[in-house]
């Protein structure tokens, strides 16, 4: 079992246990804290660093909470296998994927050029019956299915349909076009999955799924992406950091 240096500073105005989190979670990131690790234990860290239980063990939830640590009565706290840990900035699931070192693949489901969706339609602005390109994707993560996408662009953006779709991600190719997406307006929840939805992404009856919608933002303010993907849970997290006035 790893033992992680920690360097605790007790005359921060950074509570101590954000401190240990933080230091944990880079651990993590880093690889030093490979997938499936065991972690030492909430006693002997606390011992070790000479903080209280309390301390140790929010600091512990935070990083349980993300999704890097998964605690089973009988088992222990390990290192979660594989988590794709996406911070507050706008990238794509592909990106994400490659910074952690991962080997991202797609397959992509379902094409069309002409769909129709109100919601989507109205995040750019359109009416409800604009036809609007449309592209349904499973991405992979070193083999194990990790987010079913599906993204619906504005009319004048239905010509990227004709790529590769299967060789890098969408804002790639908007990139390539020109197009950067600067900024984007994401829901983030979960659910059940849908039958089809547990079956592509080799879900157990009763797991969950993460979601998230995003409608996202080029430069000039046009609405170039709507999105509504689904996670497993067990692969992937979100990690929103939230700032005082």
């Amino acid at each position: 079992m790893n033992q992680i240096p920690v360097v605790i500073d007790r005359g921060s105005p950074i509570p101590l246990y954000h401190q240990l989190a933080e230091q944990l979670t880079a651990a993590v990131e880093s690889g030093r804290l490979g997938p499936g690790d065991a972690f030492e234990n909430e006693l002997a860290l606390a011992d070790r660093l000479d903080l209280s239980r309390p301390t140790v063990r929010r600091a512990i939830a935070e990083l349980v909470d993300r999704g890097l640590l998964i605690r089973r009565r009988g088992v222990g706290t390990r290192v979660a296998s594989q988590v794709i840990h996406r911070r507050d900035e706008l990238t794509s699931l592909y990106d994400d994927m490659e910074r952690k070192g991962l080997t991202p693949t797609t397959t992509v489901l379902r094409i069309s050029r002409a769909e129709v969706n109100a919601v989507a339609a109205e995040a750019f602005g359109l009416p409800a019956t604009t036809a609007l390109g449309y592209l349904e994707r499973l991405r992979y993560a070193g083999g194990t299915p990790t987010a079913l996408m599906r993204n619906w662009l504005p009319p004048d953006l239905v010509e990227l349909l004709d790529a590769d779709l299967e060789r890098g991600s969408l804002y790639a190719l908007l990139r390539e076009r020109g197009i950067r997406p600067v900024i984007a307006h994401q829901r983030i929840g979960s659910r059940r999955p849908r039958a089809a939805e547990r079956k592509a992404l080799g879900l157990a009856a009763g797991d969950p799924v993460l979601t998230m919608s995003r409608r996202a933002y080029a430069a000039d303010g046009s609405a170039v992406e709507y999105g509504d993907h689904c996670y497993r849970g067990d692969q992937y997290s979100f990690d929103v950091t939230v700032h005082g006035r």
